[in-house]
């Protein structure tokens, strides 16, 4: 039978393997966001002209739902690495606590903000591209389907 001190110290092995790979995906995904909002900048001024020039409603169907399915996955991933990155260096840093080193919670604490605030840039980042794609894409297939319409 395995004990619970077994099970608690394997737990805490794995979510301290956890930690640099969590941190790692975060800036990956924080740079996923930053280039996003330079795609959806040309894309808004420029692109979507073209694809509307396209004649192609399916083409642009296809890319706006890519497009959308990466913000909506940034809008719910980026938080949840952020909190992942959050809670992880909780724990040895409030063991710290209890040892009286100060030093190891602010890092721990330091830690744990960074990644707070990145995983709401990058989910807020998320949010806000996915709305707007969805109504510029909208646009531009309602602004497509017009010729038809009126024939």
């Amino acid at each position: 039978m395995i004990s619970s001190e077994v099970l608690a110290v394997s737990m805490r092995t794995l979510v301290a393997a956890l930690e640099w790979p969590v941190m790692a995906v975060l800036l990956g995904v924080t740079a996923l966001a930053v280039l996003d909002c330079g795609l959806a900048i040309g894309e808004r001024w420029l692109g979507l002209r073209r694809w509307r020039a396209s004649g192609r409603p399916d083409l642009v169907e296809q890319l706006a739902q890519r497009r959308i399915e990466r913000v909506d996955m940034l809008a719910k991933v980026g938080p949840m690495l952020g909190l992942m990155g959050t809670l992880i260096p909780l724990g040895p840093g409030l063991a710290a606590l209890g040892d009286g080193d100060l030093t190891q919670l602010a890092q721990a604490l330091i830690k744990a903000f960074d990644t707070t605030v990145l995983g709401l840039v990058v989910g807020a980042c998320g949010y806000v591209l996915g709305k707007w794609r969805r109504r510029w894409y909208g646009d531009c297939l309602d602004a497509m389907a017009q010729p038809e319409q009126g024939a």
